[in-house]
């Protein structure tokens, strides 16, 4: 059995707070990008496998980093 989980709230226009943020943007990479990663460093794209992960090449290592992308920045 899957744990109980409250429904989300949602936004009524009438309310006086802000509505809350929207999901930022998926992170897209093509292969060649140029990226830095918080653990690993500077790299190079090499494969791209569309919302899932992206295989980068470190230099000493190559990586598969699996989406959400949290730690990879392109550059």
């Amino acid at each position: 059995m899957k744990p109980f989980r409250p429904a989300k709230r949602r936004h009524l226009p009438t309310s006086p707070f802000a509505p809350p943020a929207a999901a930022p943007p998926a992170k897209e990479f093509d292969p060649d990008d140029q990226v830095t990663h918080d653990k690993y460093g500077l790299g190079r794209v090499l494969e791209v496998e569309p919302g899932r992960a992206v295989l980068v090449d470190f230099g000493t290592r190559k990586v598969r980093i699996l989406a959400p992308y949290a730690k990879l920045f392109k550059l």
